[in-house]
């Protein structure tokens, strides 16, 4: 009810401190930025809509998520095989046994990269959404729970006087 009257304009709130509502707004804002940027980020380390959506089953299941051939990796097989089947001793095959092992390294490299920033960055960030901000989102539903009861004694407060000096008036 006490809420209802202050979206209506019928009711005091009790204002915060500038400083505490600055800092909520400022963990509004750090929310925000890093939901996008982690979004962003999945995006980036792994394009294909469906992989994330398998790799998030598998996260939500607990389970170890497949190893992928990266497509690097997958290059460098092609040409391995095909400076196979070219024969290693010809030009051409020399060329795509070196190019093929250097594009398997890169591919390597690849996995190494996706792996360590999922661990040494994404993971901070998910840790901070579902720690950190669901413990603030809570402790300021608890504050504006109390904030809202403190308003509605208040307001009862001062009916109860208007009516003690309504009643004292005419006696």
């Amino acid at each position: 009810l006490q809420f209802t009257e202050e979206k209506l304009g019928q009711a005091e709130k009790t204002e915060l401190d500038a400083h505490f509502e600055n800092l909520l707004a400022r963990a509004d804002s750090t929310k925000n930025w890093t939901e996008k940027i982690l979004r962003q980020t999945e995006v980036l380390l792994q394009p294909n809509p469906s992989a994330r959506v398998e790799e998030f089953l598998y996260e939500k299941l607990d389970r170890k998520v497949p190893s992928r051939v990266t497509n690097g990796e997958l290059l460098a097989q092609y040409m391995t095989e095909a400076a196979n089947d070219f024969g290693p001793g010809t030009p051409y095959g020399k060329t795509l046994i070196k190019v093929g092992e250097t594009q398997r390294r890169l591919g390597a490299a690849e996995r190494d990269f996706i792996h360590s920033a999922s661990i040494n960055f994404l993971t901070p960030l998910r840790n901070f959404l579902e720690g950190d901000w669901r413990t603030i989102s809570k402790e300021r539903r608890i504050l504006q729970n109390c904030r809202l009861d403190l308003d509605a004694c208040k307001a009862r407060l001062k009916k109860a006087k208007a009516a003690e000096a309504k009643a004292a008036v005419t006696l």
